[in-house]
């Protein structure tokens, strides 16, 4: 069976863009159908402008559709990525994440598998903090947290974070290296597998009632 796989973000300058694709690709080398999305900007436009940075990445990934509750319910599994804010996610994810309380409600994001990736501009500026602050929300809803662990070469040459893939950016913001790319790879491929295994178990779940 082909899982489904939604991979949804924030991304202010581009950083965790990167880290999303990149959950694409190792989503999509084991078979699955991934959905790329963004939330929306919530930012006032002077905040905007103020970052050359910030701008060009609105501009440059506009064609990236927007996060619906359609594909919350769509999915087979989720991958949420974020910029790390005083250790919590950005309120633009929070406020799509918050969104959802109709699908929560009605058990449509139960027994799904989800992971998390963070960047922040400093290696130790929250980034495990955000993963665990998402984690509270995906504990409400049932789901399947699927971290990183040591599963793979790949999480200790990126630095070692079980919890997730995560990206050091610096000041002004710097793209994720290939090591970091690698990482991210894999937790999109860790993502596809549990959703694949876990998919067959829900539908039979609810075809009995």
């Amino acid at each position: 069976m082909s899982a489904r796989v939604l991979v949804t973000y924030y991304s202010a300058t581009g950083s965790v863009h990167h880290l999303a694709e990149a959950v694409v690709e190792g989503a999509e080398s084991v078979g699955a159908e991934v959905r790329l999305r963004r939330v929306a900007e919530l930012a006032p436009e002077k905040a905007i402008a103020s970052n050359p940075e910030w701008a060009k990445h609105r501009v440059d990934t506009a064609d990236v559709p927007v996060a619906t509750l359609d594909d919350l319910e769509w999915a087979d599994g989720y991958a949420f990525g974020t910029p790390t804010r005083y250790g919590a996610p950005a309120a633009q994810l929070k406020q799509f994440i918050d969104s959802a309380s109709s699908l929560w409600h009605e058990g449509k994001l139960a027994d799904k598998p989800v992971t998390a990736f963070v960047s922040s501009a400093e290696q130790h500026g929250g980034q495990e903090a955000t993963i665990l602050s998402l984690n509270n929300v995906f504990y409400h809803w049932g789901a399947v947290i699927v971290p990183l662990g040591y599963a793979d070469e790949s999480v200790y040459a990126a630095g070692g974070n079980p919890y997730g893939t995560s990206w050091p950016a610096g000041f002004p913001s710097s793209p994720p290296d290939e090591i970091t790319l690698n990482c991210a790879r894999f937790q999109g491929v860790r993502l596809a597998r549990f959703a694949a295994l876990l998919a067959p178990a829900r539908a039979e779940a609810a075809a009995q009632g």
